[in-house]
This record gives structure tokens, C-alpha cells and sequence, in this order.
């Protein structure tokens, strides 16, 4: 058994924003192992997200961001369940950080829902030709399409894309990080991004 050190306590804390008595147990837990203390406060994290997604978020706020000196501009709706959470430091800063993502990785929408039908039979359609040129087997050709749809998916919607602060994260689990720490549920509700000349 390891000694779980206040300094290691420190660590952990810099690393997740979880409590020093979360952190404390999760190093005691995970036999003084950082990493799998991570893994293991996230993992607490997504549980806490889940039971929290039901309750009702009609707090928040709106935020512009202006990129590139005028020529990107992005406006982002998160919303809270609280008038206090939504004045707080850290849901402030990940609103500003989500509309800064929003600039720089140009999401089509917040999940697959959002993408329209008519795109991603383009896409598949394009993904098809593609396959059938590089003389893949007939047989082959939905599994792959399937593949790359997944894949654009991925790119495309916010909620799945990697997280440019953080590529090892997608959105949706700085988001779970965020409401496991602030304890309430937060929702990316919309967004709109411009640039000039699109």
C-alpha cells in the first residue's frame, strides 16, 4: 500500500479540479497511481454528468467571440440549472473556451442529429466513389462507408470533436469534467459561427 502524500493530493487536484478528499481517495484507491486516479475521478465524473443530464437548465449565457481581427465570429448558448453557476469563474471560462473551439474547429452541428440528411448522403455517396476507384470488393463497400460516415461524424459534430486545449478529450468530456466539479447539469445548447466570405 502506498502512502498517499499531500503533495500527490496537490498533483492530482492541478490535474482534475476534483476536491482534496475526491483526490485523496482516488489515489488510495488506484494504489498511489496517477494516471489511473485520473482515470478513475473522470470515470466518477461521467457518472455524476449521467445523474445530473435529467434536471432542467434554463440558466446560462450567451457569449460572443471575435477571432482574426473581425473575421471569424462565433456566438455560443450553455446553459445552467443556477443564476449563481452561471456567474462563475469556471463556467464562464469554459463557455468563452467552447466559443474559441467553435472558431477554430468550424463544428457543423452539436451531434449527428444536427447534421442534415441531404450532407450525409453526400458524404456517403463520395465515400462509396471512393472505395469503388480504389477497387474495393463490392461486398465491402457499407462497412467502409459506414467507417468513414463515423469518422466525419466525429469531425463534424461538436459534442464528438477533440478538444483543441486538450486533443486527448473530446467536448463531451470536458463538459462531464465540468459538471462533475461545479455540480450541476450544463448543456452546450446552440451555437453559430461566421467568417467572412462563407
Amino acid at each position: 500500500m502506498t502512502a498517499i502524500s499531500a503533495e500527490m493530493v496537490k498533483q492530482l487536484r492541478a490535474k482534475t479540479g476534483a476536491g482534496i478528499m475526491d483526490c485523496k481517495q482516488a489515489l488510495s484507491d488506484c494504489d498511489g497511481d496517477m494516471e489511473k486516479a485520473v482515470d478513475f475521478l473522470r470515470k466518477k465524473g461521467l457518472a455524476t454528468a449521467q445523474k445530473r443530464a435529467g434536471r432542467e437548465t434554463s440558466e446560462g449565457t450567451v457569449l460572443s467571440y471575435i477571432h482574426m481581427g473581425g473575421k471569424i465570429g462565433v456566438l455560443v448558448e450553455v446553459n445552467c440549472e443556477s443564476d449563481f453557476v452561471a456567474k462563475t469563474d469556471d463556467f464562464l471560462e469554459f463557455v468563452k473556451n467552447i466559443a474559441m473551439h467553435i472558431a477554430a474547429a468550424n463544428p457543423q452541428g452539436l451531434t449527428s442529429e444536427d447534421i442534415p440528411e441531404e450532407v450525409v448522403e453526400r458524404e456517403s455517396q463520395i465515400y462509396r466513389d471512393q472505395a469503388l476507384e480504389m477497387g474495393k470488393p463490392e461486398k465491402m463497400l457499407d462497412k467502409i462507408v459506414d467507417g468513414k460516415i463515423n469518422k466525419f461524424y466525429k469531425e463534424s459534430c461538436l459534442m464528438s470533436q477533440p478538444y483543441i486545449r486538450d486533443p486527448k478529450l473530446t467536448v463531451t468530456d470536458v463538459l462531464n469534467d465540468l459538471i462533475a466539479k461545479i455540480g450541476e447539469n450544463i448543456q452546450i445548447r446552440r451555437f453559430a459561427r461566421f467568417q467572412i466570405g462563407e
